[in-house]
């Protein structure tokens, strides 16, 4: 027999003050089902029972992202410069590279992105395409020759660089009248209501900008260190749409705490040095401390006699980050740069109350540092410039148990190795040109990944569940959709030399 998705009608609640979710809601729960789950429920399972899934993803996704967004050259290479440095963006990776910089630079790069989530569910696969056009980077590096020809310092640098990018992501997962929630208010008359369908959808921008003083000893040696501040302004939401056999009518329900603004700003800094071991070879290597973010949360929260929204403040710290670097530079026409990136930490959210305290059981538990690793390269033809680029970076989770839905509406515990975020494969290519001190450079970059996105799971008791009106969904198990993510970006960057 199928397993239901249980209504359920609101409780009084008893709100109180207090800095985490968990702390401001305590509901005195009565049932009007007569179905019950006899289900045998995973670990990593418990420490999700009070979460949207979204607040994982993004949290990895949007606040611990390593973001490949620069200056055309950049994107080209996929960002892959930690040994080369000579461009602006490459301060992300690792400051260093402003060192090696003998003249004053400032550009500017305007992006067109366009994301695409394609995403399968019970055998239908639905997709929804964003468009959007931006100023992805901007960007400048003042370069100041020490000229005392008695001594090895020969520049100091000083660069800023501004980096935007879009977040927004839409992924819609197909109905499955399967999955029934039974209205039993009156047991003589039982009320099917059917899963119809369920979105996430996220609205926003990331942007991060840094300050970086850069030096050249000798010609060899080149140093740099920088202070990233990083902005982030995400929307969220989470609606389940179920349709009543009784009326012919379709409702949508909303995850409890969403739909969920929050506006937050963080900090970080890095240090690089990139060596000459000879005229050919460049190693480098850079260390990125966490992003400490202090995020302000505003969500929405339903209770029995009213819906209304409440405020929070919390406190996030990001994986830090070791680079190392290799550039093969055989002559002046033709340079190779591979870097490989390894997270060292995991995050770790200030615990206020059981909502952080759970976030962070999760994150120890199934969370494992991720490596990345990125090659590029540039060739050059009289003043034209040839690039090229590719970066993968690994899957951020071990392996994760749910007790999940069946397309025949059954339950049975699967193991997702790929839940919330996957694998994440980049692929560039891109041409430039000088005309003396100005140039331009254009470019394509295509990011795509695929992952498992877990939704519908929520429970009253655990004040997790699905909201319309005076009703809850109350589902032990998830259901899982499959989402292939494709990004299709396009970048021209215009630049001086001066």
């Amino acid at each position: 027999m199928p397993s239901p998705v249980f209504l359920k009608k609101k409780r009084k609640g008893n709100i109180e003050k207090g800095k985490g979710i968990w702390s401001q809601v305590h509901l005195h729960s009565f049932s009007l089902c007569f179905w019950a789950f006899n289900l045998s429920v995973p670990v990593s399972f418990l420490y999700l029972k009070g979460q949207d899934a979204s607040v994982i993803r993004n949290t990895i996704d949007v606040y611990s992202n390593s973001s490949i967004n620069g200056t055309s050259k950049f994107n080209a290479m996929a960002g892959s410069m930690g040994a080369l440095g000579g461009d602006i963006s490459s301060s992300f990776v690792n400051p260093a590279g402003i060192g090696v910089f003998i003249a004053n630079d400032v550009n500017l790069t305007l992006g067109v992105n366009s994301s695409k989530n394609t995403t399968n569910f019970a055998g239908t696969a639905l997709n929804y395409t964003i468009n959007k056009t931006d100023i992805n980077n901007a960007g400048g590096v003042i370069s100041l020759n020490l000229g005392d020809m008695s001594s090895k310092w020969k520049f100091i640098n000083i660069g800023f660089n501004y980096s935007n990018q879009s977040i927004e992501d839409y992924s819609q997962s197909a109905g499955n009248a399967n999955i029934k929630m039974i209205d039993n208010t009156d047991p003589l008359k039982p009320i099917n209501y059917k899963y119809q369908g369920h979105a996430y959808n996220r609205y926003g921008n990331l942007a991060k900008s840094n300050f970086v003083l850069g030096a050249n000893y000798d010609n060899k040696i080149y140093l740099g260190a920088g202070l990233n501040f990083h902005n982030a302004s995400i929307t969220q939401y989470d609606t389940a749409n179920f349709h009543s056999d009784l009326d012919n009518t379709s409702l949508d329900y909303n995850k409890q705490y969403t739909p969920y603004d929050e506006q937050s700003n963080g900090f970080s800094a890095n240090i690089g040095i990139i060596a000459k071991v000879n005229n050919q070879f460049r190693l480098g290597a850079a260390i990125e401390t966490p992003t400490w973010w202090t995020i302000d949360r505003v969500f929405n929260q339903y209770s029995y006699t009213q819906d209304n929204s409440y405020g929070e403040d919390r406190k996030l710290t990001t994986p830090m980050k070791a680079t190392l670097s290799a550039a093969f530079v055989p002559s002046k026409n033709f340079s190779l740069n591979v870097d490989y990136i390894q997270g060292i930490t995991k995050p770790k959210y200030k615990e206020y109350g059981v909502a952080e305290q759970e976030l962070n059981d999760f994150f120890n538990d199934a969370y494992k540092n991720s490596s990345e690793i990125r090659v590029g390269a540039e060739y050059r033809i009289s003043d034209f410039r040839l690039r090229g680029g590719y970066a993968y970076q690994g899957n951020n989770f071990d392996n994760i148990s749910l007790m999940t839905y069946n397309d025949n509406g059954s339950t049975s515990n699967q193991n997702y190795s790929n839940l919330f975020v996957g694998k994440r494969n980049i692929v560039g290519a891109g041409i430039g040109y000088d005309f003396k001190a100005f140039y331009i450079d254009a470019s394509y970059q295509n990011i795509s990944s695929e992952y498992s996105s877990p939704f519908l799971q929520g429970s009253a008791d655990f004040n997790s569940g699905y909201y319309n009106g005076g009703y809850d969904v109350n589902s032990d198990a998830y259901a899982v959709s499959k989402v292939k993510n494709n990004r299709n970006n396009f970048f021209v960057t215009l630049g001086w030399r001066f």
